[in-house]
C-alpha cells in the first residue's frame, strides 16, 4: 500500500487518515449529543484516561500500562451503565436514519409512504389556552415514530377520543388524573397520569419546573412533541428535539404543532428544526 508520509517512525497510509477522520466523527457527535448534560464530563474525562492508555501503551511502559487496561476493561462496564440514557437516544438517532433507508426504499419500488393520522387541533389550542389562562399546569404528548408504550404503561390507560373538556377535566388540580402526562397516540387520548423521564441538562433556566424539564426529558430519548402548560405563570411552551420553546400564541402553536406533526422529517437535523422555530 502507499504510504503518503512518514512522522518519525510511524509511516501514514489514506487507511489511516479514514480511520482517524471517522474516529473523530464518532467523536464529536457523541460530545454534541452529551454537550450541556452532566455526562459531557464523564465522557471527557473518560476520554482522557483513554489517550493516555493509548500513549502508555505506544510507549511500552508496561507496568502502567497494564494498570489502565485494567481500569480500561471495568470501565467499558461502568460507561455502559452511566451513559445509558445517551446510549438510547444514540441508538434512536440511528433507528431514525434506518426509517429514512425504508422510506427511501418503498419510493423506489413504488410504494406509497403512510402518512400520520391526522388530528384536530383545534380541542389541544382550546384546552392550552384555557388551562393557561387559569395557571392549571399541563402536559400533552403527541407520539410520532418512537413507540411510547413504556411510557404509556406508567399511567392510566384511557384510550378515549380528544376533546376539550375531557382534556380540561384530566388536569383540573383536583382530578385524581392531573398529576403527569397526557399521551396522544394516532389522534386519540391514549393514557393519562404518565411519567416521564427528566432532563440533566445543566443550562435549564432555575425558573423552570420539573414539568418543563419532564418535556424537554422525553424529547431528548424519543422523538416525541410535548406541549406544557406552565402552572406558576400560565405561558405555553412547546418541547420538540430537547429543545423548548416558549410563550407561544394560539397561532403560534397551532402553526408549530402541524409543522413538526405533518410537515417535518422525523430525520431532520435539529439546527434546521431550531431556525423553523425561530421564523
Amino acid at each position: 500500500m502507499a504510504f503518503l508520509f512518514h512522522i518519525g517512525f510511524l509511516e501514514v497510509t489514506p487507511v489511516d487518515l479514514l480511520d482517524i477522520a471517522i474516529v473523530a466523527l464518532i467523536i464529536f457527535q457523541l460530545y454534541k449529543l452529551m454537550r450541556g448534560r452532566v455526562a459531557a464530563n464523564i465522557f471527557l474525562g473518560v476520554l482522557s484516561v483513554y489517550m493516555v492508555y493509548l500513549v502508555v501503551r505506544a510507549l511500552k511502559m508496561e507496568l502502567l500500562s497494564s494498570v489502565l487496561g485494567q481500569f480500561m476493561g471495568i470501565g467499558v462496564i461502568a460507561i455502559i451503565i452511566i451513559f445509558q440514557p445517551d446510549i438510547r437516544k444514540f441508538l434512536l438517532m440511528s433507528g431514525n436514519s434506518a426509517s429514512l433507508t425504508e422510506r427511501l426504499i418503498h419510493w423506489f419500488i413504488g410504494k406509497k409512504e403512510i402518512k400520520s393520522t391526522a388530528i384536530n387541533m383545534n380541542p389541544i389550542i382550546e384546552t392550552a389556552k384555557f388551562l393557561g389562562a387559569s395557571n392549571t399546569g399541563a402536559l400533552i404528548v403527541f407520539a410520532r415514530n418512537t413507540d411510547l408504550k413504556f411510557y404509556i404503561e406508567s399511567g392510566d390507560m384511557l384510550d378515549a377520543e380528544i376533546s376539550k373538556r375531557l382534556l380540561i377535566s384530566i388536569f383540573q388540580k383536583h382530578s385524581p388524573l392531573h398529576d403527569g402526562a397526557v399521551i396522544i397516540v394516532a389522534g386519540r387520548i391514549k393514557a393519562a397520569r404518565c411519567i416521564l423521564p427528566v432532563s440533566d441538562q445543566l443550562d435549564i433556566p432555575a425558573r423552570l419546573g420539573l414539568r418543563h424539564r419532564a418535556a424537554i426529558g422525553l424529547t431528548e430519548a424519543t422523538d416525541s412533541i410535548v406541549v406544557v402548560v406552565s402552572e406558576e405563570t400560565g405561558e405555553v411552551s412547546l418541547a420538540v428535539h430537547g429543545q423548548l420553546i416558549n410563550k407561544l400564541s394560539k397561532a403560534e402553536l397551532k402553526t408549530k404543532l402541524n409543522y413538526f406533526l405533518y410537515e417535518e422529517s422525523t430525520d431532520q437535523p435539529k439546527e434546521t428544526a431550531e431556525e423553523t422555530l425561530e421564523a
